[in-house]
């Protein structure tokens, strides 16, 4: 289920995607590679999923919600299981692709994250540039 970030990105339709990390050096990363990209016009970033939740909930059911999300597996207060238990609520309002991202290659993590049918694949941390192995 591992996907390479540029496969999750060529698959964005909308210019807004969202990051969910409590690792500021993740997210930094993160965003910088997504900015050389140069194909979203919003970044939104949240350090944990119930942050995420409250910030994205105004906008489920609208062409705001983002297309895409990076969702860290291991945040506090709300993990990626919190968020998605919560999101999955909110199913059919919701055509975003999530990525889980983990620094942890688990496969039970891997598993449980198949059980969300918004959950479109699994991402290895550290993102880096040379996984950004073809053209958009």
């Amino acid at each position: 289920m591992e996907v390479h970030l540029r496969q999750v990105l060529k698959m964005a339709q909308s210019k807004h995607i969202c990051i969910i990390d409590d690792d500021p050096i993740c997210v930094y990363t993160t965003r910088l590679l997504i900015e050389s990209i140069g194909k979203f016009d919003q970044i939104s970033i949240f350090s944990n999923g119930k942050e995420a939740f409250q910030g994205l909930s105004q906008l489920i059911g609208t062409t705001e919600f983002p297309q895409i999300i990076l969702l860290d597996i291991n945040m506090p207060i709300w993990d990626a299981w919190d968020f998605l238990d919560e999101l999955n609520k909110e199913e059919e309002h919701i055509s975003s692709s999530i990525y889980v991202v983990s620094s942890s290659n688990d496969p039970e993590d891997e598993q449980r994250a198949k059980t969300y049918t918004q959950v479109k694949g699994f991402l290895l941390k550290p993102i880096q540039l040379d996984q950004l192995n073809f053209d958009l």
